[in-house]
């Protein structure tokens, strides 16, 4: 007996076609997770070059709780990117395109966390809240938390 595709058909939308409201917050929620481990890695790379002077790729992986191999995969990634330059057995360093990335994720996690610790969350809990929110937050969020700052200065 011939075995019949479980996949559901999900139509297509032409090029240009503005998706349903209800499909939006998917895409961007998705579009997120797409940029979210680039944003990771090189944030972490570029703190191992600060504080060890290198960053290799079994001090990645450690840090991220991975493999060796699934670390690698991502920096071939990366690489291709063009976010990273990397030779094997060679320490990793980033790219213009890739320091403008940890430098913009630091900035936003910075923001994030400092967001979250104006409104009572203690400094341990708000570090670990910012990690996963600051690949989430919309530009205009990340403003009107700039703004609750600038107004509410910690003590």
């Amino acid at each position: 007996m011939p075995r019949r595709s479980q996949s559901r058909s999900v139509p297509r939308r032409s090029a240009g076609a503005e998706p349903p409201a209800t499909v939006r917050p998917f895409e961007r929620t998705r579009q997120d997770h797409a940029t979210e481990t680039a944003e990771d890695y090189v944030e972490l790379i570029a703190d191992l070059i600060r504080q060890a002077g290198e960053a290799r790729l079994v001090d990645l992986a450690k840090a991220l709780g991975i493999s060796h191999v699934t670390a690698n995969r991502t920096l071939r990634r990366l690489q291709r990117e063009g976010l990273i330059q990397s030779r094997p057995y060679r320490a990793i360093f980033l790219t213009e395109s890739g320091l403008a990335l940890a430098q913009q994720s630091k900035e936003r996690h910075k923001l994030v966390r400092d967001f979250l610790v104006a409104l009572g969350v203690g400094e341990p809990q708000a570090e670990i809240d910012a990690e996963g929110l600051e690949h989430h937050v919309s530009r205009m969020t990340l403003k009107a938390m700039e703004r609750y700052l600038r107004r509410n200065p910690s003590k």
